[in-house]
């Protein structure tokens, strides 16, 4: 694991607690404990994986820091553990964050390599998230949570909307024009 970890933060490769020092990593650490640790350096308090105010839950907002830095894969993993360790009718609000994140981790890779053998052909694979995230939050419309699910669904729609018009050519995401979400 230790060799994992330094090859990881040597390249600068994305991987959700490559910022922290190889020696704030407890060996063999489970995912859950990593996500836990990186998920109290950002919201800079303990955390309480058993807060029931799901707004206020610490795995809820980091998925939102996560996702307005652009850290998609991140605000997947975060709200993941979320999902997994909370049995209740939000599951499918979850998965459709989740779904949403995952598309978005699509567009960013087209973005960044856009010619390479793999990355070239994640727009297709964006649009059926979208089309599952948009599916799977439709029931929580119009707000959640603190989210305005009624106006991230027409987002949803809009970017699939984009990519299946230019017939799968054109990638509507970019740094610049990312999409932020604020809790209400």
């Amino acid at each position: 694991m230790g060799r994992a970890v330094l090859f990881l933060e040597e390249t600068g490769a994305c991987w959700f607690a490559h910022y922290l020092s190889r020696k704030q990593i407890k060996p063999f650490m489970s995912k859950g404990e990593r996500i836990s640790q990186f998920v109290a350096e950002i919201v800079a308090e303990d955390v309480d994986p058993d807060q029931r105010d799901i707004a206020r839950h610490p795995f809820y907002r980091a998925f939102f820091h996560c996702w307005n830095e652009n850290r998609y894969y991140e605000a997947h993993d975060v709200l993941e553990q979320l999902w997994l360790k909370t049995k209740s009718s939000d599951a499918d609000y979850f998965k459709g964050l989740i779904q949403a994140a995952g598309a978005f981790v699509h567009l960013q890779k087209h973005f960044e390599y856009p010619l390479h053998a793999k990355h070239s052909r994640r727009l297709s694979p964006a649009v059926r998230l979208f089309r599952l995230a948009e599916r799977n939050l439709s029931p929580f419309a119009p707000q959640h949570h603190g989210l305005d699910v009624a106006a991230f669904r027409q987002l949803l729609r809009e970017c699939a909307d984009r990519i299946v018009a230019s017939e799968y050519k054109t990638n509507p995401w970019s740094p610049e024009t990312a999409p932020k979400l604020k809790l209400l």
